[in-house]
């Protein structure tokens, strides 16, 4: 048997510490005021959604509401001589806590957490998160129960479950169980069942600054030379940040800039090439970037003609100029916002017929290249 620590984890991103693992949640303040505020009230939701861009926070907050919430003494009443019960200002458990070294071990057993968990026959993980997944926390529940003392339960991310896996789900939150606490980590909430949604409280964390996705690339150990760039292509989102980091995302994307620097010509041989590179066998995780970068390209030209100047900072060398020059105007904005949309739903259904990657790639190449003579 396969030792826990071996086994693949659905929240963990390549190269970057898990969440559990890291100490300081950066440049998210008013969501851990916003759920302090609600502890120290003592009226404390049951469930909540954790909402926001990928990659700024959710599940680095998840766990540390739950370091919080494990390692504070439940207060029953008023204090020792009938006094208000302790405020808390900070979410902030000493990493020396029995608690916290145990949630570290994964041993805690006052915390279940529920991601896409691995197939036993493909030894990969699942695409989504199934009812099995669920049925393990109604025996959690079951037996922590009888310990007494809070419970968490973190579902990350909880728009991977499918029809069977949110319906389990769902009795739970209508018949909430004592002293648990349910957080739900949402990218696109709005894939979520609207019944699901209307029984927790959201918290929504927003796209970090550049200062503050440099903190947070430096706290995970990740190279921040061209940090700039990295902010600019990543959107505020410190996971994608270091999804473009370890998988050359910036040379990538001035690829991209170099082959439709002549536009409406463009350097066939240099995106023949591209495209190539994109059907390499076990490159699945560079095509996705790549399409998430032509992605990119397109919106950061439909923003120029929408505002009128080049997004800043400029993201490769000579961005800025082809921009300016394909998109002056907002009637050209329109088109790129257009053809951006047409794209995606192209790719979208190339994929779902597992079309060659190198054809679906050389297509985008040749849309954008119609648009740009146009």
């Amino acid at each position: 048997m396969s030792d826990i620590s071996d086994l693949p984890e659905a929240d963990r991103i390549d190269g970057a510490p898990h969440p559990r693992e890291t100490e300081h949640l950066i440049g998210q303040i008013p969501a851990e005021q916003g759920f302090l505020e609600a502890f120290n009230s003592g009226r404390l939701h049951h469930a909540w959604l954790l909402t926001g861009p990928r990659g700024v926070g959710k599940s680095t907050l998840a766990w540390r509401v739950a370091r919080f919430l494990l390692a504070t003494p439940i207060q029953e009443g008023g204090g020792l001589f009938g006094d208000a019960p302790p405020s808390y200002d900070s979410l902030e458990i000493s990493p020396q806590h029995p608690v916290a070294h145990r949630i570290q071990a994964r041993s805690e057993p006052g915390l279940f957490s529920i991601t896409r968990s691995v197939n036993e026959k493909t030894g990969k993980l699942r695409d989504m998160i199934v009812v099995d997944d669920i049925r393990g926390l109604t025996h959690f529940l079951t037996m922590s129960a009888a310990e007494g003392g809070r419970r968490v339960v973190i579902v990350d991310a909880a728009d991977d479950m499918n029809v069977n896996a949110a319906n389990a789900l769902l009795k739970m939150l209508e018949e909430p169980p004592a002293l648990t606490t349910i957080f739900l980590i949402a990218h696109q909430p709005s894939r979520l069942l609207p019944t699901i949604r209307s029984r927790c409280r959201e918290l929504r964390l927003n796209a970090l600054s550049p200062d503050d996705m440099s903190a947070a690339l430096a706290q995970a150990d990740v190279d921040v030379d061209g940090s700039p760039a990295l902010a600019a292509l990543s959107t505020g989102s410190v996971g994608e940040a270091m999804r473009l980091s370890r998988l050359g995302g910036l040379a990538m994307y001035q690829e991209i800039v170099s082959i439709f620097s002549a536009l409406p010509q463009v350097d066939r041989p240099r995106a023949l090439k591209l495209a190539e590179a994109a059907a390499t066998r076990g490159g699945e995780d560079k095509f996705e970037l790549l399409l998430t970068m032509f992605d990119t390209f397109l919106a950061r030209l439909a923003r120029t003609g929408a505002a009128g100047s080049a997004p800043t900072p400029e993201a490769a060398q000579g961005e800025a100029d082809l921009m300016l020059r394909l998109s002056a105007s907002p009637q050209q904005a329109r088109a790129w916002a257009s053809i951006a949309q047409e794209i995606s739903e192209r790719t979208r259904h190339g994929r779902a017929v597992n079309l060659d990657p190198a054809a679906l790639v050389l297509d985008t190449v040749f849309k954008i290249t119609e648009t740009a003579s146009r």
